[in-house]
């Protein structure tokens, strides 16, 4: 019988390529890791690793049973914190994932309506933009993400060229998530951001043909895409002069009179825009946000609250 913690040393071994680098990972020795997965082994009944010299890798069982581990996983972490709750347990842990601007504008008011609601409940908070979000979703490195995608936008897909963990390496797309339970939680307007001085600071909407001539300012490599895509449908390619993960480093060169901007609402929200005015641009283009979990997960009652309070959350 294979059993779950065999099956968690081995994505361990299989992410950090050693036995002593997955020790340091889970947090044991060496030699326990080893003798986990000669136990693993045995019970498949296969090799499932390749040994040469200092190198390892998997053999064709090994990436088979990685590729099904993350799913088993899941399906008994989900198992474990239902039963937990109908035990009257009253505890919980949700590992959730979000984009910069979400973090600082939803997952607060979300978390402390949690906490108070169910003071056992345990939430841990990292950072990753989708697509990488949702590939940790998949992968079972997270219970919850907190994701976007573009109104009317087919995602390219993921660059194998060096663009790194950000840009995504998985095989599927951002937006295709019909494997996934999908929470809408509310749709976030692009807004343009211009100096104080600017031409058009005091307009009440812009056409962002109007911005042609204008140095840019970019954000994050998905939002740059959009931004390129969105100009050249105006008929122009914008100049980007900077370009910048760091919404308030976006916001600080606009005020600064270095260019101008096109960032969602949720970012500026986030942030006092010292010295730059928000313009309301046109075509009008959003982004969807959204909670995203796998079924399995979407059945445990502290995933399900999580995900109802970042709903009441995006309502106010």
């Amino acid at each position: 019988m294979i059993e779950a913690r065999h099956l968690r040393v081995l994505r361990a071994v299989a992410a950090t390529g050693s036995f002593s680098a997955a020790a340091r990972e889970l947090g044991c020795t060496q030699p326990a890791v080893s003798q986990q997965m000669k136990a693993l082994e045995s019970s498949a009944g296969t090799p499932l690793l390749i040994r040469t010299g200092r190198e390892m890798r998997l053999t064709q069982a090994g990436e088979a049973l990685v590729r099904h581990a993350a799913g088993i996983l899941a399906g008994l972490t989900a198992a474990e914190e239902e039963v937990a709750a109908i035990a009257g347990l009253r505890a919980g842990r949700v590992r959730l994932v979000s984009f910069p601007s979400g973090s600082s504008t939803l997952v607060p008011t979300a978390l402390a309506a949690l906490r108070a609601a169910h003071p056992g409940t345990r939430v841990s908070l990292v950072e990753a933009e989708p697509p990488r979000s949702v590939e940790m979703l998949r992968e079972g490195d997270c219970d919850v993400a907190l994701a976007f995608r573009y109104e009317g936008r087919r995602e390219a897909s993921p660059d194998k060229g060096g663009g790194g963990r950000r840009e995504g390496e998985g095989a599927q797309a951002a937006e295709d998530w019909d494997d996934l339970v999908v929470r809408p939680l509310l749709a976030d307007r692009l807004v343009g951001l211009v100096p104080e001085g600017h031409r058009l600071a005091k307009s009440d909407a812009v056409s962002i043909g109007e911005l042609a001539d204008e140095p840019w300012i970019a954000g994050c490599p998905r939002c740059r895409r959009q931004l390129v895509e969105v100009c050249e449908d105006a008929g122009f390619t914008p100049r980007i002069d900077f370009a910048t993960d760091d919404y308030p480093a976006v916001i600080g060169l606009v005020g600064a009179g270095l260019g101008v901007a096109v960032l969602p609402e949720l970012a500026i929200e986030s942030v006092r825009p010292k010295g730059a005015r928000t313009v309301t641009v046109e075509p009008a283009v959003q982004r969807e946000i959204v909670a995203l979990t796998l079924p399995d997960l979407a059945q445990v009652p502290a995933v399900a609250a999580t995900l109802d309070h970042l709903a009441r959350a995006a309502a106010r």
